[in-house]
């Protein structure tokens, strides 16, 4: 699937999306786009509602959870779940480089009972290293 990572069968993450790789996702089988980026924060890339725009033309669910460099929030996390419940096969979420979209996948999934090492070792392999975030990971998995 283009230069989208997997993380799971139907989780990929990205960088930056241009406006062409939204029609290339939905050739791919992406059902929804999720953006993580908030708006503003590289005024050049295209911004949400150019993402959304051209989501909505390929026939693609899209979804914005923003997350900023501040950290994660339990609503960011809750929205992410959300989205990965409701979507209606493989998702595609992006941010700046993919690690943001990464680490809020990770803690969702830890959040949903997934064992850290097995979130921990899809992150690695898609090239992400979910380490700074590990012990929020743990914790989530633990409720």
């Amino acid at each position: 699937m283009s230069g989208f990572r997997k993380l799971t069968e139907n989780v990929f993450v990205s960088p930056q999306l241009a406006l062409e790789d939204v029609a290339a996702a939905a050739a791919a089988g992406v059902a929804m786009i999720v953006n993580n980026r908030p708006d503003g924060e590289e005024p050049d890339a295209p911004q949400g509602d150019e993402i959304s725009a051209a989501a909505a033309a390929a026939g693609l669910n899209y979804v914005a959870i923003p997350v900023g460099h501040s950290g994660f929030s339990e609503p960011q996390v809750d929205a992410m779940i959300a989205a990965l419940e409701q979507a209606e096969g493989p998702i595609l979420a992006y941010c700046r480089s993919g690690t943001r979209s990464t680490f809020l996948w990770a803690l969702a999934a830890a959040k949903q009972g997934e064992n850290p090492d097995t979130i921990a070792r899809a992150a690695m392999q898609a090239g992400y290293d979910i380490s700074p975030i590990r012990a929020m990971i743990d914790m989530l998995s633990q409720r």
